[in-house]
Formats: structure tokens, C-alpha cells, sequence
């Protein structure tokens, strides 16, 4: 399970106007027509991806149930993939 509220760079009590903002600031770092990188296409399909169900309320409510689900039923593996997204967009 993806953590989008990291690939946003995000707290997951974050307002719409916040999830836009951010949104708009990673959009703009990884558009393949702005950064020449060769994993900018993938970052940039992955933020378009967390925006997509964090701007929704209802893909968002389900998407923060699962996540709360997860996090109970498979608290390492979750726990390890939720720190690597985060030291991934940390060093990035």
C-alpha cells in the first residue's frame, strides 16, 4: 500500500487547499517536460496518483480506513513501507 500522504509530503490531517498546494509544488518538481531525470514520469504518475484519492472526500475516507486497517492488522509491513516512502522523498 502506497503511503500518499508521504508521496505528497503531507500529515494526514491535511485540508484540501493543502493537498492542492502540495499537489501542485511535486507536480511541477517531476513533470517529465521539467526534469530530465529518468524517474520523473514515475514520481510524477505516483503524485498525480496520491492526489487523485486524497482531493476525493470518498476515495480519501477509504483510502484512510484501509490505511488504519493495515496499520492493525500488518503493523510491520506497513510500518516499513510508510519509512521508506518517507526516506525516499526525505532524500529527493
Amino acid at each position: 500500500m502506497k503511503d500518499y500522504y508521504a508521496i505528497l509530503g503531507l500529515a494526514s490531517d491535511a485540508t484540501r487547499e493543502v493537498i492542492t498546494t502540495a499537489y501542485r509544488r511535486k507536480a511541477l518538481q517531476f513533470h517529465p517536460d521539467r526534469n530530465p531525470a529518468p524517474e520523473a514520469s514515475e514520481r510524477f504518475r505516483e503524485v498525480q496518483e496520491a492526489y487523485d484519492v486524497l482531493a476525493d472526500p470518498d476515495r480519501r475516507f477509504a483510502y484512510d480506513e484501509n490505511r488504519r486497517r493495515n496499520l492493525l492488522d500488518k503493523p510491520l509491513e506497513t510500518a516499513r513501507e510508510i519509512w521508506q516512502h518517507y526516506i525516499e522523498g526525505v532524500l529527493q
